[in-house]
Formats: C-alpha cells, sequence, structure tokens
C-alpha cells in the first residue's frame, strides 16, 4: 500500500477539490469531504493505470509539506 499527499481546499462555488503533488495532473472534487474522497481514490487508481500503461516510472514524487508563519500587514 502506498501513501500520498493530498491537498484539499474549499471550492468558492461550493464543495471541495484537492490534487496529488506526487502525481502531476492527479485532482477531483466532491460535494462532500467523503465524495472528493472516493472521487480521490479513483483518480489516484486512474494515474497509475496510465503510468502503468505508458511505461512511466511509478515512483511518486516526493513532495514536502511546510506549513509557514508569515506576519500579515496592517
Amino acid at each position: 500500500m502506498r501513501e500520498f499527499t493530498v491537498l484539499v481546499y474549499e471550492a468558492e462555488e461550493g464543495g471541495y477539490w484537492a490534487d496529488v503533488p506526487e502525481l502531476p495532473g492527479c485532482a477531483s472534487q466532491g460535494e462532500t469531504l467523503d465524495e472528493l474522497r472516493l472521487n480521490l481514490l479513483d483518480a489516484i487508481e486512474a494515474c497509475l493505470e496510465v503510468q502503468r500503461t505508458d511505461g512511466a516510472d511509478l515512483s511518486p514524487r516526493p513532495a514536502l509539506r511546510w506549513e509557514l508563519a508569515v506576519a500579515e500587514r496592517a
């Protein structure tokens, strides 16, 4: 089993969208977080299948996740 970093955002029009930095171009959306999760599982499987059929390197690109505190200017 492999683990991937998923970045989740609230969509302006409602619902959520997310992308997978280790798999460029792999993203999905959903009206709820549960729907998003299911859609992302399908998207990741599809992205990996495309890589397999294209003969691409299946190693995920490493992604670093940082949290930076930035002072807001008044």
